[in-house]
């Protein structure tokens, strides 16, 4: 659960920039979708939510994001979705899912332009914490900065159990879309 408390920590200091007492520059995430497909043999599970929140430090290319975990949406049946709250993430006790970390590249987050970049860093899904490196497409434009990305998740590395009796319903390995827009607030 440390991971968790200090990303906790981190996503307000990153929002108000507040970082060691020096300005930085930091945008909010103003939009997001983050959506899971789990592709088994027998059933297809999707969903997605656009409740993330987050912050970008384009002066140190740092971030943190929160994924609410129960604001997933669009499951095929309540039921799927009642499972995936309560069996899987076990959302009342690990509400978010998180990645915080920092992008590989140095690429300067305030001139425009696309770039192919890897962002590094620690996926915490049910309070279990796994170093990732993600490749990303980083769009820079006077309003902002989009990130998009889609990489691949085994349930097992996040302490995720598939009972047998589910395992041609539910998939190992879950894949994962991201498209998030920072922007300056204010």
């Amino acid at each position: 659960m440390a991971p968790m408390r200090s990303l906790l920590l981190v996503i307000p200091l990153l929002v108000h920039g507040i970082a060691f007492g020096q300005s930085r520059d930091i945008v909010r995430l103003a939009r997001s979708t983050v959506s899971f497909v789990s592709e088994a043999p027998l059933e297809v599970i999707k969903a997605s939510t656009d409740r993330s929140k987050g912050a970008l430090d384009r002066d140190e290319r740092s971030f943190a994001i929160q994924v609410p975990m129960v604001e997933m949406q669009g499951f095929n049946a309540p039921l799927q979705r009642e499972h995936f709250n309560e069996n899987y993430m076990v959302s009342a006790q690990w509400p978010y899912a998180t990645f915080s970390g920092r992008i590989i590249e140095a690429v300067d987050l305030r001139v425009a332009g696309t770039h192919q970049v890897r962002a590094k860093g620690s996926l915490v899904i049910r309070g279990q914490a796994q170093e990732r490196v993600i490749p990303c497409t980083i769009e820079v434009t006077a309003s902002g900065v989009r990130v998009r990305a889609t990489f691949e998740v085994p349930v097992a590395d996040h302490g995720i159990r598939i009972p047998r009796v589910v395992q041609q319903k539910v998939a190992a390995t879950v894949k994962v879309d991201i498209d998030l827009t920072f922007e300056p607030q204010g």
